[in-house]
């Protein structure tokens, strides 16, 4: 019996090949942002605990974000819930209807990728400016 060749068979596309479309990413990045408002819920917990339990543990917590990594942690904080809002705008725009075209719709993820990180920036800027209360 005669064996047969095998076909050559086409692979699937890879990550590096593979176009994200704007859409398919912000759809993504809305659902991650809004795992990590869930998960920065925890840090507002303990923020009100600590708060509550007085000054010494009070303090341990803003010690904690005073660090590098506490403000990264801040600042991602800070940029999911700027994301989460301003796509969720872009969705409610959808639900009345607006916005479908596929140019309109990659216009407006990218202004939402870009007013997002530009809200987070302005809360980081103001305060550290000492405009928000959290340095005076």
């Amino acid at each position: 019996m005669a064996e047969h060749p095998q076909k050559v068979r086409p692979l699937s596309p890879h990550l590096t090949i593979y176009r994200w479309p704007v859409t398919m990413a912000t759809s993504i990045t809305h659902r991650m942002t809004g795992v990590a408002l869930a998960g920065g819920m925890l840090l507002v917990a303990w923020w009100l605990i600590a708060v509550s339990y007085g000054p010494e543990t009070f303090n341990f917590f803003n010690s904690m974000l005073a660090t590098p990594i506490g403000q990264v942690v801040l600042f991602g904080f800070a940029w999911a819930l700027a994301y989460h809002l301003v796509n969720g705008i872009r969705h409610l725009a959808w639900d009345f209807g607006y916005g479908f075209a596929l140019p309109t719709a990659n216009k407006t993820g990218v202004l939402v990728f870009v007013l997002s990180l530009l809200l987070a920036g302005g809360f980081f800027a103001l305060a550290y400016l000492g405009k928000g209360g959290y340095y005076q």
